[in-house]
């Protein structure tokens, strides 16, 4: 092997000590001063990333996660303060249908329902 490539036997302890640490759960926070004061070849600095990735992989950003968090967990209203059975009801009941109306200056508008009929300003249906 040239001088320049690592020993795989030093690549595969690395990864393996890693491993142990990231399943036991010893090592720093990624990004913290204690992860970055540990040298580079630190199986605990690899744990940590691996531990970093899949927290990215499972949950996103860490704001973005924060965020949902507060807004899941925030206080809500008290059912003595929502809204009644029959409020909900007369919110629910049918409008009547919006009555379309043309306004002078604009384009005719399609008439739902009806092919090739439009409404204009002039009160007047035109075939397309």
């Amino acid at each position: 092997m040239s001088d320049e490539s690592p020993d795989v036997d030093v690549i595969v302890q690395l990864w393996a000590d890693a491993k142990i640490l990231y399943l036991a759960g010893v090592f720093p926070k990624y990004g913290s001063d204690a992860w970055r004061a540990l040298h580079p070849d630190d199986p605990k600095r690899l744990a940590a990333a691996l531990d970093a990735a899949e927290m990215w992989r499972k949950y996103g950003d860490e704001e973005a996660l924060l965020a949902w968090f507060r807004e899941v967990s925030r206080p809500r209203p008290s059912l003595a303060d929502r809204r009644t059975k029959a409020e909900l009801d007369a919110a629910a009941k049918p409008k009547p249908a919006h009555q379309l109306q043309a306004t002078p200056g604009w384009p005719p508008i399609a008439i739902p329902g009806q092919p090739g009929k439009y409404l204009t300003s002039d009160a007047r249906e035109e075939a397309a």
